[in-house]
């Protein structure tokens, strides 16, 4: 294990932020559309008073925060480093949903927790020097090399049959078709994050980078990319269910932007074998804690309505009726 590099730590602070940040995000929002349905329409019977809520906006101010802090950690460390640690917005998010919002934490989902945090640790002790880069015709350069331009080649082939072939046949049946896409779409986004954050870095270092085409191709394909990802995210997300959907995205999109960071960046190159499997063991270690985070995040919650969520209400007529309605038939069985 190496000393960790001034850079990796700044992305290391940056991706941490992030997680903060999105994680509180939805705990923020939820407890605005809770206060906003609770004097007005909820936004699942297509309400908008939440647009009223200050606490809801707070939410969005804390989510948009953390996608630039993340946006930002790109620029300074690997997506190696970088992407497994986005597990950590999920132990936020549950730790404060235990809190604030009765969603009790169960003693999986607390293994499921430690497990993330175990496998992110162990990420970050041996994750890779982020590589060395002066100038976004650098990034061009890596991007143009036959390795990358191979695998960049083979994710819009994929992208274009599943669209084109499968997505018409298998979209509404197989979940791996939107995920899929989004995932490979996914990996390119963040390359193209990762030259665009790294040539605003290098602006503000007072070397302009904005002068080279290659700085404004690589912004035109991120927006295109990014554009394309969140198209048949929401698909997914409207056409299955989102404990399901999550875990796999999560997963396969993990899993591909690793393997184009290390093609594009060559981030294994300087790394024994040890390193190399200790960071895959860590990455394993985050997927099984998100597995049992997601897996299990509804167990211990009653199904047939026997203890009501403490954020429910139950209207005391209907309760009255039904047990006029009760009474009844056990008078007429008599």
């Amino acid at each position: 294990m190496g000393e960790i590099s001034s850079d990796n730590v700044h992305g290391l602070i940056l991706a941490i932020s992030s997680s903060v940040f999105i994680g509180s995000s939805f705990i923020i929002k939820k407890k605005g559309l809770m206060k906003a349905g609770a004097s007005g329409t909820r936004a699942g019977s297509g309400g908008h008073s939440y647009l009223m809520q200050p606490m809801w906006w707070a939410g969005m101010v804390s989510m948009i925060l953390g996608e630039v802090a993340n946006f930002a950690a790109y620029a300074f460390a690997p997506a190696i480093l970088v992407t497994p640690l986005g597990a950590l917005s999920i132990i936020v998010s549950a730790v404060l949903a235990h809190y604030f919002l009765d969603e009790r934490l169960h003693i999986f989902g607390v293994v499921g927790c430690i497990l993330c945090l175990v496998g992110s640790t162990t990420i970050v002790l041996h994750a890779p020097h982020e590589t060395q880069v002066s100038s976004v015709k650098q990034v061009w350069y890596f991007a143009t090399e036959p390795g990358f331009m191979v695998y960049a080649g083979t994710v819009l082939v994929l992208v274009g049959v599943l669209i084109y072939r499968y997505v018409p046949l298998y979209g509404q049946t197989h979940l791996i078709i939107y995920v899929g896409i989004c995932s490979l779409m996914g990996s390119l986004t963040v390359m193209c994050v990762k030259a665009v954050g790294i040539a605003i870095k290098l602006s503000f270092s007072g070397s302009n980078q904005f002068k080279y085409f290659q700085t404004w191709f690589f912004t035109l394909l991120l927006v295109g990319f990014c554009v394309m990802q969140l198209n048949y995210l929401n698909k997914a997300l409207d056409t299955f269910n989102i404990n399901v959907v999550s875990p796999v995205y999560y997963v396969l999109f993990t899993s591909l932007t690793i393997l184009a960071s290390i093609i594009m960046f060559k981030d294994w190159d300087d790394q024994s074998a040890s390193q190399i499997a200790t960071e895959i063991c860590g990455f394993v270690t985050i997927l099984c804690g998100t597995f049992l985070l997601h897996k299990t995040k509804d167990m211990g919650i009653p199904t047939d309505g026997s203890a009501a969520s403490p954020n429910s209400h139950v209207d005391p007529n209907s309760r009255h009726l039904e047990l006029r309605r009760v009474t009844v038939c056990d008078s007429d069985r008599r």
